[in-house]
């Protein structure tokens, strides 16, 4: 029966192009010669099953391109009128400070009188200047939401094949990741399944900072930074794209629950974002601002900049949106706790990112049931939390679909972090609900103790455990505290504290 439900949810669902409005403007990088049609190189082989959902439609050969329609007009908060003051908690760094207010480093540490970055202690007393906002950024939409997300339109991409067809630079690099010796595309997917970031867009932004793509001898100055973001910690086109995936999470998430009322450019100014953007434009929008100067900043996410690569790689992007790409009455199927019957685990993390800091505050926690603390062997069990077929089972991930076409892109899909290799479910496995899939652990990741991460996506949209569409499992309703991990779990009366460790206010069994 649950079954049957969940297939008449998703087939339910119509998604179409949205309704344009005007003409484009008639300037070559409007004006691909033909529509997009989903040439051999962009199918991708390993397509064996059809996804659940209808690809947009295509336009005809010669027919006109219309600009999308402006999103409603978004309220954001109202700039600070004067300077505040922050005290110092615990763990606090800060850039996370400035990165809070919106506001550069640089400004923070001038209004303080700070030289290093590092001289901070819990209970210091910050100046947190009030902004100086420069002229409102562009209305220019660059991409639609479904090319953000590691969503449908991403079924149809062969990545492989499409480096390969350049061979550019990218085409025969490789790099060690976590001791596997990877190649390019291997790296992208890598992120972009993690992430939940389209390969498209990583694979752009990549070719527009250095020419790897389409370059076989590209610049010196790229080939430890192709993005262009220079430190210690992020040298390797991995950690580039990691960085890049959780900044542009960060943005497409934070301009949803009207969060991101500016960007700040690498030379300290404050730009306030159009308000009628969409939020797969507003990302774009916030990663170059982490990585140019105001003035270089003007240029990438004008018409003329980082939107005519976009357009002569892939087609107008556009023609790839899919919408509403996370419909408005969406509600989430039938769920259980993750763990057996009769078991009483903890609940160690309320609403916290689904994968890294960036991404919405999708996933919550539990830890089994023992005294022991930190990344201890545990013998309990993660059981699947509904129906649907397993179709990742690597490096401490398991990724259920829920709609029974076997792609995580999808429609509904649930990950499960920390999963113990050892007797751990291989892709391939159809589960029921409450059937085994592994072991907790601290696998995969980065984890302090062993526990079960559980979040969700639709549509390869991770969907907030503290948002409009809340876990629901077993009955128990997750919501947040405005703090990252803070939470509870509801029940009519009963009410369930996420805390970090076995504690009475954390009890909860099935």
């Amino acid at each position: 029966m649950r079954k049957s439900y969940l297939l008449n949810v998703i087939s339910g669902i119509a998604f179409i192009l949205a309704g344009c409005v005007r003409s484009a403007p008639e300037s070559p990088e409007w004006m691909p010669g033909s529509a997009v049609t989903y040439p051999t190189a962009i199918i991708s082989s390993g397509m064996t099953s059809i996804p659940s959902f209808q690809f947009p439609p295509t336009r005809l050969p010669g027919s006109p391109i219309l600009t999308p329609t402006p999103d409603n007009p978004r309220t954001m908060p109202t700039q600070r009128s004067g300077p505040e003051q922050y005290t110092v908690q615990p763990g606090d760094t800060l850039s996370d400070i400035a990165r809070q207010y919106l506001i550069s480093l640089d400004s923070l540490m001038q209004a303080n009188g700070l030289i290093d970055s590092n001289t901070l202690y819990a209970g210091q007393i910050l100046v947190i200047p009030q902004p100086s906002p420069q002229e409102t950024g562009t209305t220019f939409k660059i991409i639609p939401d479904s090319e953000l997300v590691y969503g449908p339109m991403s079924i149809t991409f062969d990545l492989g094949g499409y480096i390969q067809k350049y061979a550019g630079y990218l085409s025969y690099y490789r790099e060690d990741v976590d001791g596997n010796n990877l190649n390019g595309a291997q790296i992208i997917n890598l992120v972009s399944q993690n992430y939940s970031v389209n390969p498209r867009l990583l694979l752009a932004v990549l070719e527009y900072r250095s020419g790897w793509l389409t370059n076989p001898q590209p610049a010196e100055n790229t080939l430890d930074y192709p993005l262009g973001l220079q430190d210690n910690w992020h040298n390797g086109l991995y950690r580039q794209l990691t960085w890049a995936a959780d900044t542009l999470n960060r943005g497409y998430y934070l301009w949803k629950i009207d969060g991101l009322p500016n960007a700040v450019m690498t030379d300290g100014l404050l730009v306030p974002l159009a308000p009628t953007i969409n939020p797969g434009t507003a990302a774009v929008q916030f990663l170059f601002a982490n990585l140019d100067n105001y003035t270089n900043w003007r240029a990438d996410v004008s018409p003329e900049g980082f939107f005519p690569l976009y357009n002569n790689l892939f087609g107008y992007p556009f023609d790839l949106a899919i919408e509403p790409l996370v419909p408005g009455n969406l509600i989430q199927p039938e769920m259980t706790l993750p763990f057996e019957k009769e078991q009483v685990w903890a609940f160690t993390g309320g609403p916290h990112g689904g994968w890294d800091s960036g991404s919405a505050w999708a996933a919550i926690d539990f830890a089994p049931p023992g005294e022991a603390q930190g990344c201890v062997i545990s013998n309990a069990w993660v059981t699947a939390v509904a129906d649907g077929m397993i179709v990742r089972a690597e490096n401490g991930a398991v990724i259920q679909d829920l709609d029974g076409d076997g792609f995580e892109q999808t429609g509904w899909s649930v990950l499960y972090m920390h999963i113990d290799s050892n007797d751990r479910i291989t892709a391939g496995t159809y589960l029921e609900t409450g059937e085994r899939i592994g072991h907790p652990s601290c696998e995969g990741g980065v984890s302090n103790g062993t526990h079960v991460h559980l979040a969700r996506r639709f549509n390869g949209e991770w969907i907030a455990a503290d948002g409009s569409v809340p876990f629901i499992l077993d009955g128990w309703i997750s919501s947040g505290a405005g703090v990252e991990y803070d939470g509870f779990l509801t029940r009519n009366n009963q009410i369930v504290e996420a805390y970090d460790g076995n504690n009475p206010i954390n009890q909860i069994q099935r």
